[in-house]
């Protein structure tokens, strides 16, 4: 994308009031077009697409694990958190709260082609105040040409020009105090073409309408975390993210960034006045201010003037990363060069020898959403170094070969799965030994494996105490039948209840390990057989779990490992409260918090919660549940190993995980089902395919 902007995220709304903008669009291309035949009356850009396949970009990243973030639910609670007063809730408001047009700090503009992420023309207007906070709208412009949503020169055209025949809306995004003042922190805003009205929704590329602010905040670098309990109206708030004492305290700061520009990437007009020479100054500009947004990292200082409003970042928020690519462009500390030029790799991708990978596919596909995301306390995703790419390669496959939803743009998708340097470069690292997982993105014939064809999933392998065991193929991809059979039956007297269907019942009596296969098909495409492995032992309660036996795990002290490290609530504890060896070592209270804190509002009243506010607990924890791929929930994968879950060094991996074995460094979901050293794993998951009941 890009933009500060208004990447994907925010990008252009072309929101819900379809009808008026077909018809606009409609007249226009009927009339004063300089060449009419290049415009088709198909299909409006305001209009929802109904989708199947690998075709609903920009949700949020696998919204399944929080399914109101697309909601207009979730959106009325996002702007009753940032604007609580409606001060914004019209363009012209927003501009006026904002101080455009006030004669004070200072305004710039800057227009260019948005090739690499949501194709449109785009209008930029941004203001830096006194204070150092900053605001940017951008005007988006779409020629509704056979090109579709697809970069076409004639949306530069349009935004050049200003021509309102093809103006679909505005996004903006500020980063400003909350409505109490304090830190500042940024919010996101759509708005109607026609009526100025602030939008809870925007379909960004024919795919259909997504709530805000999860449209912008996947591609920000924004947490989806579940909005709370019902009050005492009955109403769900925005929640509140980390511990009260310590963090911003302030619902709808969703920790989400500003996007910097990159003109590497984007088409500039031949007028004079908007080529590229002509804008750079102020491009250079914008990025300053987007800069300005970025905190220091932890320990850091500076004296260089463009880190003037950089405060420190403490190690449990994101560390400023994206400077580093921003100030590398421009030439390093002091930004000396006028003109942008990015060749940065991180040491560590040059260190490893993957520089070709990282300027291949990291650089043009995922660099711009995920070096927005991570922390002090571990890179996660980040992919600002090796080891965090290398460590998701697992749901690299899953995401991009697999289900088909990143790159999380509908161009970029395209651009991705059409360019050989980009898919082929990843499929020689995900075979490679230094992926750990040895997946192909190419088919048989070498060709691209593209996402869309029927994948199996009978869910995790799992450890079951009844005789009678409930399977279910509703994670398999792009799959309409689905074919059972038994594989490995050591009684000799299993049986399943239907060999069809996407539910069925595996029956035995008899305890030890059973090997389930299933097979999904599409019309006359079937996908490769998968093997589900279930252990039967009627010595485990598989089936009578609730939210009481999870939180004893949350909140245990006693009893996990060899290690006084490993224990969860030793670190998910407000600041004041993390064990001193923790703290000593510079860890931080992370974002989820496992101790009994007061979670709900002094305006809920004390007699409609438990005295530690358990109900409203369960709803933050329901959040680290993906219900669609269970295997990839935070609750399950972070505490196995995955993602620099503390980034402690330990034996092994170098994580010290909450599950399985601290010396060993092996995740728990590798362990066989049943096994020892996976104990708490089995629990949790379980009590995630009972659909987690308070």
């Amino acid at each position: 994308m890009n933009f500060i902007t208004l990447k994907k995220g925010i990008g252009a709304a072309i929101q819900l009031g379809i009808g008026t903008i077909a018809l606009i669009l409609l007249l226009a291309s009927c009339s004063g077009s300089s060449n009419p035949g290049d415009v088709i009356t198909g299909t409006p850009p305001g209009a929802i697409v109904a989708v199947s396949g690998p075709d609903s970009f920009l949700l949020y990243p696998n919204p399944q694990s929080n399914p109101a973030v697309n909601s207009q639910t979730y959106a009325q609670a996002y702007y009753a958190a940032i604007d609580p007063n409606n001060n914004k809730d019209t363009l012209v408001k927003w501009k006026a709260a904002n101080g455009f047009g006030s004669g004070t700090g200072v305004e710039i503009q800057a227009v260019f082609g948005d090739v690499r992420d949501l194709g449109y023309g785009r209008y930029i207007t941004a203001r830096q105040n006194t204070d150092g906070t900053v605001a940017f709208f951008v005007d988006n412009y779409l020629v509704w040409s056979a090109a579709g949503y697809a970069y076409s020169s004639m949306n530069l055209d349009a935004a050049v020009a200003r021509d309102q025949r093809w103006y679909i809306g505005t996004n903006a995004i500020e980063f400003t105090p909350g409505p109490n003042g304090g830190a500042p922190f940024a919010k996101y805003f759509t708005f109607d073409p026609v009526t100025g009205a602030r939008l809870l929704a925007a379909n960004l590329d024919g795919r259909g309408a997504k709530a805000m602010p999860g449209v912008c905040i996947g591609c920000h670098g924004g947490r989806g975390d579940p909005l709370t309990a019902p009050d005492t109206s009955g109403i769900q708030l925005f929640p509140l993210v980390g511990d009260p004492s310590s963090a911003s305290g302030v619902r709808g700061d969703v920790k989400g960034k500003l996007h910097f520009l990159e003109p590497d990437t984007f088409s500039f007009s031949s007028l004079a006045g908007f080529t590229r020479p002509d804008q750079e100054a102020n491009i250079k500009t914008l990025n300053t201010w987007i800069l300005s947004t970025y905190p220091l990292a932890s320990g850091v200082t500076s004296t260089y003037p463009e880190d003037q409003y950089r405060v420190q970042a403490p190690l449990n928020e994101w560390q400023g990363g994206a400077a580093d690519v921003l100030k590398a462009a421009y030439g390093g500390d002091g930004l000396p060069n006028a003109t942008y030029s990015d060749t940065y790799v991180p040491a560590s991708w040059v260190a490893a020898g993957q520089s070709s990978l990282y300027l291949n596919v990291v650089q043009p596909t995922c660099r711009m959403c995920h070096i927005l995301r991570g922390t002090g306390l571990g890179p996660d995703n980040s992919f600002s170094d090796f080891a965090s790419f290398q460590g998701s390669a697992d749901r690299i496959k899953a995401h991009i070969i697999d289900r088909g939803n990143m790159p999380l743009t509908r161009v970029l998708y395209n651009r991705f799965w059409s360019t050989p340097s980009m898919y082929n470069t990843l499929d020689q690292f995900l075979q490679s030994p230094s992926s750990g997982v040895g997946y192909t993105v190419l088919d048989n014939i070498g060709a691209p494996l593209l996402p869309g064809r029927p994948i199996a999933d009978p869910g995790p392998n799992r450890v079951v105490g009844t005789s009678s065991t409930t399977l279910s193929a509703a994670m398999s991809l792009y799959a309409d039948t689905f074919t059972w059979s038994i594989y490995s039956d050591p009684s000799g007297t299993a049986s399943l209840s239907s060999i069809s269907g996407a539910q069925t019942t595996l029956n035995t009596t008899v305890n030890g390990i059973y090997v389930v296969q299933l097979v999904a098909s599409k019309s006359n495409v079937q996908s490769n057989p998968a093997l589900l492995t279930v252990k039967v032992d009627n010595t485990v309660n598989s089936s009578n779990i609730h939210f009481s036996d999870i939180k004893v795990v949350l909140q245990r002290t006693t009893g996990m490992g060899a290690s006084v490290t490993n224990y969860c609530i030793n670190c998910h504890a407000p600041q004041a409260s993390i064990a001193p060896a923790m703290a000593n070592a510079g860890i931080m209270s992370p974002p989820i918090i496992y101790a009994n804190i007061p979670r709900t509002p002094a305006s809920v009243a004390a007699s409609s919660v438990t005295a530690t506010d358990d109900t409203w607990f369960y709803y933050e924890v329901l959040g680290r549940i993906n219900f669609s791929d269970i295997v990839a929930s935070p609750l399950l994968r972070k505490p196995s190993g995955y993602h620099h879950h503390d980034g402690v060094p330990a034996a092994g991996n170098g994580i010290i995980p909450g599950f399985g074995v601290p010396s060993s460094g092996v995740p728990a979901d590798q362990l066989a089902p049943g096994d020892t050293n996976r104990t708490d794993y089995d629990l949790f998951l379980n009590w995630i395919l009972n659909g987690a009941p308070y």
